[in-house]
């Protein structure tokens, strides 16, 4: 896929820049893997506003991902390759020999016809997907399992991967996009290959409107309020806000560490590289 530009005619359209979906499939997703979406707006189950900013947006359904990739041994054949507006990456539809579908998350370079397998003693081949024990160290992989046959979790939006760095007893040693090293058991499943839709860091929205359709609503800068609806606000003429960078609730902006000590913490072996 490229990346798709168009004339100036607007002010919006000289600084839109989108990915070409020319070769993706023009049709409706398939039925039977599809299920209706209900938009919250960014309220809970009081009706209250907990994720602000959220609200309207375009409808579209679910597409239901297999992101166990547990039917082994069995061979498929990628049937096309479909836009999925839950997720940056483009979805795939496969058939496998005793006729069932299924949705997976496209791996790059694959293409309609390719076949793709799921098992032990594979081929090491883009699409194919086999425990971390028997992919060879530094492969580049996607759709990481954390937990043996809890689906995967690790290098799913558009363009990601993961490098396997190596085997270390039971655990294999990984090499995330963000700079973090940690180790995940050698039974996990992953895939071959980096996630579909590399160009997708590089679209520029262009407008407000597009955004819109997204469900994304307007967001006031804090030095544009008043005193009591944000410590930003306030001062006479335009102000830089006179104090470092907060929330509405006075929660430092600047890399205030907010994340609480999980379980998992003890597989990290090199943390993500630190903000600059």
């Amino acid at each position: 896929m490229s990346l798709k530009t168009f004339k100036p005619y607007t002010k919006s359209t000289r600084g839109t820049v989108i990915v070409n979906k020319s070769g993706l499939w023009k049709g409706s997703p398939y039925k039977p893997l599809t299920k209706g979406q209900k938009s919250s707006g960014g309220r809970n189950n009081y009706g209250r506003i907990t994720s602000r900013h959220r609200g309207g947006g375009v409808k579209h359904k679910y597409r239901t991902i297999d992101f166990l990739r547990n039917k082994k041994n069995i061979s498929a054949i990628i049937e096309r390759i479909e836009y999925d507006p839950n997720r940056t990456s483009y979805i795939a539809l496969v058939k496998y020999e005793d006729e069932v579908k299924n949705y997976i998350l496209c791996p790059q370079g694959v293409k309609p016809g390719d076949k793709i397998i799921s098992g032990e003693n594979i081929e090491i081949k883009v699409g194919n997907c086999l425990k971390l024990k028997d992919i060879p160290p530094g492969t580049t992989i996607h759709n990481v399992e954390l937990i043996p046959g809890n689906g995967g979790k690790l290098a799913r939006s558009a363009g990601s991967s993961v490098t396997l760095s190596g085997i270390d007893d039971d655990y294999a040693i990984l090499k995330l996009s963000s700079g973090e090293t940690r180790k995940v058991s050698i039974n996990c499943n992953a895939t071959i290959g980096s996630v579909s839709n590399p160009d997708q860091k590089n679209i520029k929205i262009g407008k407000a409107g597009r955004n819109r359709w997204k469900g994304k609503r307007p967001q006031s800068r804090g030095v544009a309020m008043n005193p009591v609806d944000h410590p930003h606000g306030g001062g006479e003429g335009k102000t830089s806000g006179g104090r470092s960078p907060v929330s509405p609730w006075g929660q430092s902006a600047k890399g205030l560490k907010t994340r609480r000590p999980k379980r998992s913490d003890k597989f990290i072996i090199t943390r993500r590289k630190k903000r600059k």
